[in-house]
């Protein structure tokens, strides 16, 4: 087989792009027009039902889109039927109405749906200025809150980053001529909340001007808990407070600060208890850590069994359910604030959830969820009495081949230099080692790795199907293993946790599993920087390597992201003193010593980690003398996510390895 020339800005007629694409379409095509995945899962009051936002493709064209759909004992099914992107389905209280978001009048712009569950008729509310990006049902019901993100807002990097209205319908063409001008915060670039009054059909802002507003949920009847900050920058997230907001009045409380990162929010139904994750964060959106509960005495903490928390939600006055992750387990537990004893009501090294484990609560405790693992298609299921019912799954043909080409997946555990314990997930192809081995470094750095289906994404079945082992490791700063873990990459990024990937490779060398001569590594965002600073630590060690949106100088980082708040607070140094960590940890300061061939990959709306980053370490690597390739995709941000560029991007990473560490075996055929 002949590969494509790595080079190429069109590789669509070579032969390998062609057994990706086959790839692509045995595994989705079978689904087309079909419901295929499920998010923000719903439970209905009574129990019957779980509403969701399904993922339903018609072709390998485009971002992923979802619409409204519910599954109960007749399984799942479309509850709308034209092509509108349709998000954040919630039950009413008294489970007659959804309350969704769609962007069927202007295409990228989310706005408020209710859909009358007896009668299927749908009833549109008046706009808000921007984009709907959540909602809450009042605890009377009788009022919706809505988190309105301005169409000039940025997307948090796990989004993708780049702007929030990217798919939005194009206005009247502008002279091309025209510049793009930034002066600093934008009235279209706050976020703020907003309430639809259900009777009386209206809709208005309830957050002060200049005020940003990241999250926002009730707080009993007629109050907000929102979590704040005073600009609307990406980078002001980092040291956003808790506050509480009086819709009667206007009048804003500060109810706690800290100098890590909140997230999920929660009051009771009555508004007088009040919960918070409190975590170090490296994104938006990706919050897993301690709970804090606020009272008359202060801050408390609340004992979550060892789970670092990513959900929250009150039951009723007294008890807090929450869903998160320990170790590699998805966990789901209720603390009594009356007794102060915290039950777990289920645990499984399986998967509910996307990102991370999220849940829809009922007041028995029992939860609506998306349940999967890597051989386990998406499928609505409840939590109930520590065991999963599954409603309905959405497998079909597509995904029963996927199965067959994509190996196993098993939890693997190895200690570092230091004596701390790493654990992973390792893929491997049907067969006796050793194998080819590829690392495949998850973004963050405080994120983890869980048993999910196809790991998060298309590349790793892809490339077992073609001979190679793909370790998913959580190294030090991953989270899932305590707040501990994850600040010990505070002021260390690239440090400590360099062992811990490497060691991990030695482990599976160890075992017989991997084969020395043919290790690569490749990942997205903070893997893309580790694959970039691996190969200038440890050149003999790797045969190959992708970074995917990567930061590769520190330096240029701070001055060029959308949020250098980040890297300021993780690497806890000056980025306008010479010289320490923001150089020496900066792989471009040491390209010379680079050997591996690299292929960067990046886009050029991202605003998270531009796409000068890419460019820069590319250009250092020519410049001594190292194979590098670096390709840019127009309309993509932070990572790759529509098709056809999926393909490319899938065919020119398959390539690369193939090209400098061939697996040795038949290419699947698909």
């Amino acid at each position: 087989m002949s590969l494509p020339d790595p080079t190429a800005q069109d590789i669509r007629g070579t032969e390998d792009f062609a057994r990706v694409e086959h790839f692509f379409e045995s595994v989705h095509a079978p689904a087309f027009g079909e419901i295929s995945n499920a998010d923000s899962p719903s439970a209905s009051p009574d129990g019957e039902a779980i509403a969701f936002a399904g993922e339903v493709l018609t072709a390998l064209e485009g971002r992923t889109r979802t619409r409204l759909c519910v599954a109960d004992a007749d399984g799942a099914r479309l509850l709308t039927d034209d092509d509108a992107d349709e998000r954040h389905p919630r039950f009413s209280p008294d489970g007659r109405v959804i309350a969704f978001t769609s962007d069927r009048a202007v295409a990228g712009v989310q706005q408020l749906e209710l859909l009358d569950v007896a009668s299927g008729k749908l009833r549109r509310t008046p706009p808000v200025d921007g984009t709907v990006e959540y909602l809450h049902w009042s605890p009377r019901g009788d009022r919706i809150l809505l988190g309105v993100a301005g169409l000039g807002a940025d997307m948090s990097g796990g989004e993708g980053s780049g702007g929030i209205a990217q798919g939005a319908a194009a206005p009247e063409a502008d002279a091309d001529w025209l510049p793009h001008v930034d002066a600093g915060a934008a009235d279209d670039q706050w976020r703020s909340a907003w309430v639809y009054d259900v009777e009386q059909a209206s809709v208005e802002r309830v957050s002060p001007e200049r005020l940003n507003v990241w999250e926002a949920v009730w707080c009993g009847p007629d109050a907000l808990l929102v979590v704040v900050s005073p600009t609307p920058d990406e980078g002001a997230w980092y040291t956003a407070d808790l506050q509480r907001l009086d819709l009667s009045t206007g009048r804003l409380e500060k109810l706690y600060s800290t100098d890590r990162q909140l997230g999920w929010p929660a009051a009771s139904p009555s508004g007088d208890r009040v919960g918070v994750v409190r975590a170090v964060c490296s994104d938006r959106w990706v919050v897993a850590g301690d709970v804090v509960l606020l009272g008359e005495d202060g801050p408390s903490s609340v004992d979550t069994l060892g789970v670092d928390v990513t959900h929250l939600q009150w039951l009723d006055d007294l008890r807090l359910a929450f869903a998160g992750v320990r170790g590699l387990d998805s966990v789901v537990g209720v603390h009594d604030t009356a007794s102060g004893r915290t039950a777990e009501l289920w645990s499984s090294n399986t998967t509910i959830g996307s990102r991370y484990p999220s849940a829809s609560f009922r007041e028995d405790g029992s939860a609506a969820v998306v349940h999967h693992s890597y051989d386990i298609y998406p499928e609505l299921a409840w939590l109930r009495d520590g065991k999963t019912q599954v409603v309905a799954s959405l497998r079909h043909r597509g995904a029963d081949r996927r199965v067959e080409v994509a190996g196993s997946a098993e939890p693997v555990t190895w200690l570092a230099g230091d004596g701390w314990e790493i654990q992973g997930i390792l893929c491997t192809p049907d067969g006796p080692g050793p194998h080819p081995l590829l690392v495949n470094i998850h973004g963050g750095p405080v994120w983890a790795y869980r048993n999910s289906w196809a790991i998060g994404g298309a590349l790793t079945p892809l490339l077992v199907s073609r001979g190679y082992a793909v370790l998913h490791p959580n190294p030090r700063g991953s989270g899932g293993r305590g707040q501990e873990f994850a600040e010990a990459v505070f002021g260390d990024m690239g440090g400590a946790d360099t062992n811990d990937f490497l060691s991990g490779i030695d482990h599976l060398v160890d075992r017989g599993l991997v084969d020395p001569e043919r290790v690569g590594v490749f990942g997205g965002s903070y893997g893309g920087f580790m694959s970039s600073w691996l190969v200038t630590q440890a050149p003999a060690r790797f045969a190959a390597a992708v970074p995917v949106a990567p930061v590769t100088n520190w330096y240029s980082q701070h001055h060029t992201s959308n949020i250098p708040y980040f890297d300021q607070i993780f690497l806890n140094a000056d980025p306008h003193a010479a010289g320490g960590l923001y150089h020496d940890r900066s792989p471009v300061m040491f390209a010379d010593g680079v050997r591996a061939p690299v292929l960067q990959i990046t886009g050029l709306e991202d605003r998270c980690t531009p796409p000068t980053q890419a460019t820069e370490f590319h250009n250092a690597l020519l410049s001594a003398g190292v194979t590098s390739v670096c390709v840019s995709y127009p309309g993509e941000g932070h990572g790759i996510r529509a098709f056809p560029a999926v393909i490319d991007f899938s065919t020119r990473v398959v390539d690369w390895f193939e090209r400098h560490m061939p697996a040795q075996t038949s290419p699947e055929e698909g």
